[in-house]
């Protein structure tokens, strides 16, 4: 049994015994950094994403009393942080455009990393932020969360089938992207 499970376990059992401090701090050590990463790839901005991750944890800290087990905890808490994701991106009625974009996402000479890398790497960011929203967000929790379609079902609340199709018109669209 890998530790995620064995901490999983640990998180239900304390929510259960209305442990719920301990409960919290439990799902902020082990999901703290992913639940970032997720939202950073749906708003692009550092701040941003702090913000939601904040706003994710209040959520999460508020709805602990009420969790029942039935969902896995990292299937529940990337719902909520999604959710929060697409409730800031709606209040700030900002539509992004690749222009929107480019200017967020760091210039290799920014980074000081290797020129032909860094300009693959921006290709991809770009391609990606160049999505609509839904493909944007199963391409991420597929590709780089490497979550199953049934977890991302339980995230989205979208079929298995509609997500297939999200993901696969996701990727033909980021191919044709780096191959323009």
């Amino acid at each position: 049994m890998n530790s995620i499970n064995l901490t999983d376990k640990n998180i239900i059992s304390l929510i259960h015994r209305k442990v719920f401090d301990k409960a919290f701090d439990l799902i902020v050590d082990q999901y703290h950094q992913k639940l970032y990463w997720h939202i950073r790839r749906i708003v692009f901005s550092h701040d941003d994403a702090n913000d939601v991750l904040q706003n994710t944890f209040i959520k999460v800290w508020k709805a602990l009393p009420k969790f029942r087990g039935d969902a896995k905890i990292y299937t529940w808490l990337f719902r909520i942080a999604t959710n929060e994701s697409i409730t800031f991106i709606n209040k700030q009625k900002v539509h992004l455009s690749f222009d929107d974009v480019s200017g967020r996402i760091p210039s290799p000479q920014q980074l000081g990393i290797d020129l032909t890398a860094s300009e693959i790497e921006q290709k991809l960011e770009y391609a990606i932020a160049s999505l609509p929203e839904k493909q944007r967000i199963v391409f991420n929790l597929r590709y780089f969360e490497e979550m199953k379609y049934e977890d991302i079902s339980d995230i989205t609340g979208t079929s298995v089938g509609g997500l297939k199709a999200n993901y696969h018109l996701a990727v033909k669209k980021i191919e044709e992207y780096l191959t323009a």
